[in-house]
Parts: structure tokens; C-alpha cells; sequence
């Protein structure tokens, strides 16, 4: 195969299920592939199949007593008490049957990406599976169970010694990430996120700087409930040139949850399809210029799997692929398949109309008030090395 951007997925992913009533629900994976195919936007050959991580791996990141509490859950009889000690059997993370194995073949998919771009086999690739980054070193939450984005970072300078420049855009904060490496300068996390004053996990204050050697390695910037596109724009594209080209990174993964998007039902942001095509754009536009192309992307938080899931991770591809899409009506075969499962109307184009969505009332304050936060946050920027 050509060095050419790589997609890792596999049915097996929407194993890790925990009911249907759950919002994390692993079939918007489906969704996204199908749509991506009738789009023509994905061969056979860009399909890459994901792999276990072994207990080392998990090891990097996850303590062992924990990992075999995982390994117990669902397969037999466990006191609660212990269960949720490690944040397991609550409302967020059940407990289902094979929890370790369906989390270890996530965890190990990001790896495959990992190992195509640091041994040169492809630029970019991309695992939808993936951006569990709530999970702690000894205990699951928000519903994720290992990180796999931290256990990425740790092999990434276990094996290459490489400066990582981690991005997140999920509308959560990426608490588990930037803990897991909150003293090392080697590795650079940025959240971009929604004021934990009103949101799941509560932290992600821009006063969270890191640690130690790492002080000024951890960048936030909570943003203010209903923030609409242009706002998250101005901040994202103003400070995220800024810090990777002071901190000169080997490579950049990026979370791309698309839980900012105004459908959500569990985030107050809204961001239009737009931004969806915007982030990964700089990302990539980055990569090129200090990485020689090294970039992995992962999935993350999207909780309305009909309408918004399936087309942002669709242009997410796009960009990587250099197969740049305007707005377009939906395949008909795609939307007459799905449209019978899905509980709302979907959309029928890529991308949302110009004055879909109301404007939100406070908008010059919300957006002056990210602008003073974006000032905060980069006060302590690492200087160009």
C-alpha cells in the first residue's frame, strides 16, 4: 500500500455497548463508515483492522489491580463496593459482559495508527473508535474505561522519545490526558471545551497548567455555555498555530469529539457542521509543516449519532485525505436506510443551512468573554524552543 491516510475500524467496536439506553452509542461508528462509502469517500485499501493492546501496553498508563478488576467485571460475581471504587457499575460506565477485552481492542486500534505513522507506512490515520480520554490511571469515567489517547502518548515516547502536541476538542474537558502527563514537558495538552461551571468533568480552568518540569505543557480554554461557531473559531485558529509551532512537536493527535455541535443533547455549545470542517483542517495544515505529515485523529464524545456524528467524522476523512468536500446532499441510499432507525429527521445535506439555528441572544458577551479567556490561557505558553 502507498503511504496514503489509513482508517482503522472493525465491526467488532461496537462490542464495547453498554445498554441501549446508554448515550455512548458505538453504532454512529457504522453510521460514519456507511456514509464515508457512499460518499466514495473510502476504499478497502485506506481499511486497516485494530488489534488488542496486551496488559504492558495498558500497563503504561493503567494500573494493574485495575485492569484486573475490568477483566473480573461481567465475567463474575464482584462486590459493587470494589466495583465502583474504580468507577465501575455506575450510571456512566456499567459494568457488560467482556468490558476489557471490547476496551482493549479500542486502546489497541489507536496503537495501529500510532505504529502507520511513526514507522512512516502512512501520513495520517484516523481511529473513530477511539478518544476515551475521561479514564484514569486507576479508575474509569465518563464513560471510558481505558484512555486510549494517553496509553498512544506514553508508547509514543516509550518507543520513539517524541514530543507530543495532543489537541482536544471535545466539548468535555480531556481531564484523563492531560492528568496522565501533567508534569512532562515532553507532552504538550490542549482542551478546548465547555466551562466545567455547567459541565461534566467540572475542571479544565485555565488555571490547570501543569505540574513541575511540565508547568505551562497544559493549555485550556473553557469556553462560555452557547458558543457558536465564529467564537470557537476565532479562539481555536488564534492559539493552536501559536503553541505548536513554540513547542515544535514529532507529532499531533487530535480528539475530535463533535459533541459542540447545537444538537447535542448533553452540551450547551452551538457550533454548526462548520467547525467540524475547520479543525481538522489546521491540524493538518500543521502536521505537515513541523511533523513531516504525523497525525492521528481520534473519535470522542457525539451524542446525536443520526445527525451530526456521521457528517463531522465525515469531513474529519475528508481532510485527511485531501478529498475536500463543498456542502452536497446526502447519498439517498444512506439516508433511506438509516431514516428508519433514527427517532429524528435527518439532515439531507453535509453540511447545516446558513440560518438554521436561532442566534443566541448573548453572543457579543459570550464571545468577549472567550476572548478574555483566551488571553488567560496563553499566558504561560512554552517559548519556542
Amino acid at each position: 500500500m502507498s503511504r496514503q491516510s489509513r482508517f482503522i475500524y472493525s465491526p467488532d467496536f461496537t462490542r464495547y455497548f453498554f445498554h441501549k439506553e446508554h448515550p455512548f452509542n458505538q453504532q454512529r461508528l457504522i453510521l460514519t463508515h456507511e456514509l464515508m462509502q457512499s460518499l466514495a469517500l473510502i476504499s478497502p485499501e485506506n481499511v486497516l483492522s485494530p488489534r488488542y493492546a496486551t496488559e504492558e501496553e495498558l500497563l503504561l498508563i493503567h494500573d494493574q489491580q485495575f485492569i484486573q478488576t475490568v477483566r473480573r467485571q461481567g465475567m463474575e460475581e464482584t462486590e459493587l463496593p470494589i466495583s465502583a471504587s474504580y468507577g465501575l457499575g455506575t450510571e456512566d460506565v456499567p459494568i457488560f459482559r467482556n468490558m476489557h477485552e471490547a476496551t482493549s481492542l479500542i486502546v489497541g486500534g489507536t496503537l495501529v495508527a500510532v505504529d502507520e505513522v511513526m514507522n512512516a507506512r502512512a501520513h495520517h490515520v484516523f481511529n473513530p473508535a477511539g478518544g476515551l480520554h475521561h479514564a484514569f490511571r486507576g479508575r474509569a469515567s465518563g464513560f471510558c474505561i481505558y484512555n486510549d489517547c494517553s496509553v498512544a502518548i506514553a508508547y509514543i515516547r516509550k518507543h520513539w522519545n517524541a514530543r507530543v502536541l495532543y489537541i482536544d476538542t471535545d466539548a468535555h474537558h480531556g481531564d484523563g490526558v492531560q492528568w496522565a502527563f501533567y508534569d512532562d514537558p515532553n507532552v504538550l495538552t490542549v482542551s478546548l471545551h465547555e466551562t466545567g461551571k455547567y459541565l461534566f468533568p467540572g475542571t479544565g480552568n485555565v488555571t490547570e497548567r501543569g505540574d513541575g518540569q511540565g508547568y505551562g505543557y497544559s493549555i485550556n480554554v473553557p469556553l462560555d455555555a452557547f458558543t457558536e461557531d465564529d467564537s470557537f473559531l476565532e479562539v481555536y485558529q488564534s492559539l493552536i498555530p501559536r503553541i505548536a509551532r513554540s513547542f515544535q512537536p514529532d507529532i499531533i493527535v487530535t480528539q475530535n469529539g463533535c459533541d459542540a455541535h447545537t444538537y447535542d443533547p448533553l452540551t450547551h455549545l452551538c457550533c454548526s457542521m462548520r467547525i467540524y470542517q475547520k479543525i481538522p483542517r489546521l491540524a493538518h495544515t500543521l502536521a505537515h509543516e513541523l511533523c513531516e505529515g504525523r497525525w492521528v485523529a481520534v473519535g470522542g464524545g457525539g451524542y446525536d449519532i443520526w445527525r451530526v456524528v456521521p457528517r463531522a467524522w465525515t469531513l474529519l476523512w475528508s481532510e485527511m485525505t485531501d478529498q475536500p468536500l463543498t456542502n452536497r446532499p446526502l447519498p439517498e441510499e444512506w439516508l433511506s436506510k438509516w431514516q428508519n432507525y433514527s427517532q429524528v429527521e435527518l439532515p439531507t445535506y453535509l453540511f447545516d443551512g446558513e440560518n438554521q439555528f436561532p442566534p443566541i441572544p448573548r453572543r457579543k458577551e459570550i464571545s468577549e468573554k472567550n476572548r478574555l479567556i483566551l488571553e488567560k490561557a496563553a499566558l504561560h505558553m512554552p517559548q519556542k524552543i
